[in-house]
């Protein structure tokens, strides 16, 4: 079946069994630790970008609490991109390892575009890595007591996120070209979602994660809840279309039967692969992974921004292929039927947390100085117009 066009009526919400609409207190506890602890920490900046030096000492710090005798950090290199993260690539060497191992540094600033968790990040990272190519988790300090600030460090994994020739020919993740590579990289991409919402959720203990109760409106009201906490938190002016998408999410939540674990980002830039062969190297960006519905992933992925257009003007999901194609591709290799009802709200949701990000994260990190990239995020709040422009075109079909 092609998801389609059928209307999302008004549903029941606060029976005794369920969750209330409106209970801003029904939150996962660890994402209310981390949008706590931003708001408390807010005011201790601005936040001033690490030198080389002063990443070589923090790790030189770290590795040797961690009982590591004659520890070499050299190489250091800012890496490129996000506007989440500060990250640098090393290499680390110590007694027991002469020869080294290049690594990566993924720290959290002050504010960034999304506060998120290092803890789950490593958590999801480790035990995904029997199931897709991922980038090894070497260390995890969660809330900083270690580095100064949380942070992750993974292992370096060759690759490109669009293909060589065809970079500069649009921005990585948003209206890049994969060419020839598409066909390539359609089905190992249908695979990496398809894996990730079969992972065993339900005999997984976890550590950093909540799950929220099959057959209620749990999955859905926590995420309005976490990104309607980011919003008010992070306020720089009011906008209405923000609050009306949010009530339309409270009063259309719907049943989620098995909550699956949730990517939340997987879309053209968050995958690497190897040139020629077009083989995936890493599934990357799993810091906004959760146990939720997996019709979130399939409408991330949907969005217009994050796709490409055929030269014969056909939409491409993430730049590989067809809407009607990659829904049914899904279904085929998940097992699972796509609602289209449900799909239709993670639409709404999805625009609802790009406009809290662009329009209110972003800017307010930017303006009080509060992370690396001021230029990038102040940049990302002109795209704020397109998902309030989407908020309109999808609640006005209902």
């Amino acid at each position: 079946m092609t998801p389609s066009g059928a209307a999302a009526p008004l549903v029941e919400i606060g029976k005794s069994d369920d969750v209330g609409a409106w209970d801003r207190g029904e939150i996962e506890p660890r994402i209310k630790t981390i949008l706590d602890r931003t708001v408390r920490q807010r005011a201790t900046g601005p936040y001033r970008p690490k030198s080389d030096a002063e990443v070589i000492a923090m790790l030189g710090r770290f590795f040797a609490h961690k009982g590591y005798r004659e520890v070499a950090v050299t190489q250091v290199s800012r890496m490129s991109g996000g506007a989440s993260k500060e990250q640098f690539a090393f290499t680390f060497r110590h007694a027991g390892d002469t020869e080294g191992e290049r690594l990566v540094l993924r720290m959290d600033p002050l504010e960034a575009i999304a506060q998120t968790c290092r803890g789950r990040e490593a958590e999801v990272q480790r035990l995904m890595a029997d199931h897709l190519p991922i980038a090894p988790v070497r260390f995890h300090d969660a809330d900083g007591d270690l580095l100064g600030q949380p942070a992750v460090i993974l292992g370096f994994v060759a690759g490109v996120t669009e293909p060589t020739a065809l970079r500069g020919k649009g921005v990585s993740g948003m209206g890049g070209q994969l060419g020839e590579f598409a066909a390539k990289l359609a089905p190992q991409y249908i695979h990496a979602l398809a894996t990730t919402h079969r992972f065993d959720v339900a005999n997984t203990t976890f550590d950093y994660f909540s799950v929220p109760r099959a057959n209620s409106r749990q999955a859905a009201i926590w995420q309005v809840n976490w990104w309607s906490r980011v919003w008010w938190d992070s306020l720089v002016e009011p906008v209405p279309m923000v609050t009306l998408a949010e009530r339309w999410l409270r009063e259309n939540a719907p049943v989620c039967d098995t909550p699956v674990l949730v990517h939340s980002d997987l879309r053209m830039g968050n995958f690497m692969f190897e040139e020629p062969s077009g083989d995936f190297t890493a599934v990357l960006d799993w810091e906004l992974a959760h146990i939720g519905d997996l019709h979130e992933d399939l409408a991330w992925t949907t969005q217009k921004i994050f796709g490409a257009w055929r030269d014969d003007g056909v939409f491409l999901v993430s730049g590989l292929l067809p809407r009607d194609e990659f829904f049914r591709l899904y279904e085929e290799a998940s097992g699972n039927r796509i609602d289209p009802v449900r799909l239709h709200y993670y639409e709404v949701l999805n625009a609802y947390k790009c406009a809290v990000m662009d329009l209110g994260q972003a800017m307010r990190a930017a303006k009080e100085g509060n992370n690396h990239q001021e230029v990038v995020l102040t940049w990302l709040g002109s795209a704020g117009a397109v998902f309030l422009d989407h908020i309109v075109t999808l609640i006005g079909d209902r």
